[in-house]
């Protein structure tokens, strides 16, 4: 590619395929996503998320969540009409499959930001094309300043994502689970990183 030539995507046919974006909480996944859609204009998509829990302020049906109630999510369940599901505090969280066909069918490329669970779930749709990057803090105690740097939940919610992020950890060692694994020590070389492998492939 010449120099200064802007930056295009692939060619390939996996080109349009979503990419999943995971890793423990505060580790700066939505932070990097949003990096790429202020980046990139008109090239990326999230996809709004069905669940059963009531509207809380602000939220908007359609833009914020599809909220539905717990007998119509079961039924979607036994439909397969979820790539991932999840429940968490007594409601159900989930991606449905056609959402993410619709923003596929505009041209886009599908940005999900999911969890473990959500992940191994994705992988057993063996119909389902998609690519796994996944965001690694430089260590736990770097993990947990910045959680607690928010300061937003209480240490004993702190340890639990702890806790969870060291599972999330180790399955990221899972041979072929991820298709690239970044580090997120500095959010300005990660974004650096994402974006090259996003458009040039895992050989940059």
């Amino acid at each position: 590619m010449a120099p200064g030539m802007p930056i295009t995507p692939r060619a390939e046919d996996q080109n349009r395929w979503p990419f999943v974006i995971s890793g423990p909480s505060g580790v700066g996944k939505g932070t990097l996503a949003q990096k790429l859609f202020d980046a990139h204009p008109g090239v990326f998509a999230s996809t709004v998320s069905h669940t059963t829990r009531a509207p809380r302020s602000g939220e908007v049906e359609g833009a914020s969540y599809y909220f539905i109630s717990i007998a119509e999510f079961e039924l979607l369940i036994s439909q397969n009409a979820f790539v991932e599901y999840t429940s968490f505090s007594g409601h159900y969280y989930g991606t449905s499959k056609h959402t993410i066909a619709e923003q596929i069918a505009k041209g886009l490329v599908v940005l999900l930001d999911i969890e473990m669970h959500g992940v191994k779930q994705i992988k057993m749709h063996p119909g389902f094309n998609a690519r796994y990057v996944f965001i690694k803090p430089p260590s736990m105690e770097e993990l947990g300043a910045r959680l607690r740097g928010r300061g937003t939940e209480s240490e004993e919610s702190i340890q639990k994502r702890l806790t969870t992020a060291e599972a999330e950890l180790e399955y990221s060692k899972t041979p072929g689970v991820h298709d690239i694994i970044i580090t997120n020590n500095n959010i300005e070389e990660a974004f650096e990183k994402l974006n090259k492998y996003i458009f040039y492939g895992p050989t940059v």
